[in-house]
């Protein structure tokens, strides 16, 4: 029981600090938030050797570990990473502060001038897995849109993440930014975690980014505000009028441009009119390009080297080169599929018919829904968004790509010359 005190004294003490940081940056001009991004920026190049390093740590224990290749790719650092990393530092700097902004004003009858004004939402926490590029991305953000930020990495990258969260946290201090603006809560225990979720004097929003089970257990155990950038069972569906070259140049692109992604396409669904022509062409590539292909009966019949697939291969979020393939009879038939099956992330048509189009993107429930393109465009800087701290999956808030406008909230501003109610 002492221990567990302890843990939640270490946990609170660090909202504290968030709280206490977050009222000071609300104040900051853009100017001030936009030399601290680039003093970031600057930082991680300088200091890529010392981060290396820390990754290499966590890349030998994983290893050793037996952790799959998809993870280990996420989990992974080079000095290309920390240059990409640096580069949406810089990206973050040039879009424009959202803080402030009056979204719409308007005046009353009894003279009152009332305007909706753009703040930040204060203290945001992020609970995240193997992806040591979501500390800065995640940092990044906050400090432009003017929040402080708590940062729970997994076990698996703490190495990476606390000497990423040093490098940048230090650098925005010099910068000028409030001391404990980006924290790490190094303490890899699970407890700890649980005790950050339950921050509820101190924490405006949490937002998870991880599989399934992650997003269960923050849903389970928060009594915080939770926005969680969901899993993506994203699939891809060849309508009868489709053009198949078009359409084979979108799944493989779809499936093979970065597997480990939550916008790449896990489940192929095709029109039964078009099956015995697209199967075999579609088939060969992706098995060309390592594809391991899990399909129905009549896929089987087109594809031969395709395995059998469950009813769980069509819940399934891969992340590696592998995806589910299954003949449908209409648009209806896999809209309906669609919306058994997917996560609501992104999903995409691939037809030549208007009318296909318009259901499709009227009916399937997901974040993104495209028409004759890859699902890989779900990103903040793909739609011109800027980096985002996830893919919102929810309807609350947020939804799709979260950039910085997600991580605000709104207050009203009243103005008057002495009035009083009657």
């Amino acid at each position: 029981m002492a221990q567990i005190e302890r843990l939640r004294a270490e946990v609170v003490e660090i909202g504290k600090r968030a709280k206490t940081a977050a009222a000071a940056m609300a104040t900051l001009s853009t100017e001030q938030k936009n030399n601290a991004l680039i003093s970031m920026a600057e930082a991680l190049v300088a200091n890529a050797e010392h981060i290396l390093a820390a990754n290499e740590k966590d890349m030998e224990a994983a290893a050793a570990a037996g952790i799959g290749s998809s993870l280990l790719d996420r989990l992974m650092l080079t000095s290309v990473r920390v240059k990409e990393m640096a580069e949406g530092l810089y990206d973050v700097a040039v879009l424009t502060d959202p803080v402030g902004e009056t979204i719409k004003g308007w005046r009353v009858p009894n003279g009152l001038d009332i305007r909706q004004v753009r703040v930040p939402l204060g203290v945001v926490a992020i609970i995240y897995e193997a992806r040591p590029n979501v500390t800065v991305e995640a940092a990044g953000l906050c400090m432009k849109s003017g929040n402080s930020i708590i940062l729970r990495g997994g076990s698996m990258a703490l190495h990476s993440n606390l000497a990423l969260t040093e490098v940048i946290a230090n650098a925005a201090t010099e910068a000028g930014l409030p001391a404990n603006a980006i924290q790490a809560l190094a303490n890899p225990d699970r407890e700890a975690a649980k005790e950050l979720m339950r921050l509820d004097h101190f924490i405006d929003l949490l937002v998870p980014r991880g599989g399934p089970e992650l997003i269960h257990a923050v849903v389970s155990h928060a009594t915080v505000p939770v926005l969680w950038a969901g899993a993506g069972n994203c699939h891809i569906y060849v309508d009868a009028s489709g053009d198949l070259e078009m359409a084979k140049r979108i799944v493989i692109n779809a499936k093979c441009q970065r597997p480990s992604v939550c916008n790449a396409a896990e489940t192929l669904l095709v029109n039964r009119e078009i099956a015995e022509t697209f199967l075999p062409m579609v088939g060969a590539d992706l098995t060309a390009q390592g594809v391991t292909i899990i399909g129905d009966k009549t896929t089987r019949k087109y594809i031969p080297t395709a395995q059998e697939a469950t009813e769980k291969d069509w819940f399934t979020e891969y992340l590696e080169l592998k995806i589910a393939v299954r003949v449908v009879d209409s648009t209806q038939a896999a809209i309906d599929h669609i919306n058994t099956y997917g996560t609501r992330h992104s999903e995409a048509i691939i037809t030549k018919d208007l009318e296909s189009a318009r259901k499709f993107t009227q009916e399937v429930d997901a974040a993104a829904v495209y028409v004759n393109a890859s699902t890989r465009f779900t990103d903040g800087s793909q739609f011109g968004l800027g980096a985002e701290i996830g893919i919102s999956t929810q309807k609350l808030h947020a939804r799709g790509p979260m950039g910085l406008t997600a991580l605000t909230s709104t207050k009203y501003v009243i103005e008057g010359t002495g009035q009083i109610r009657s």
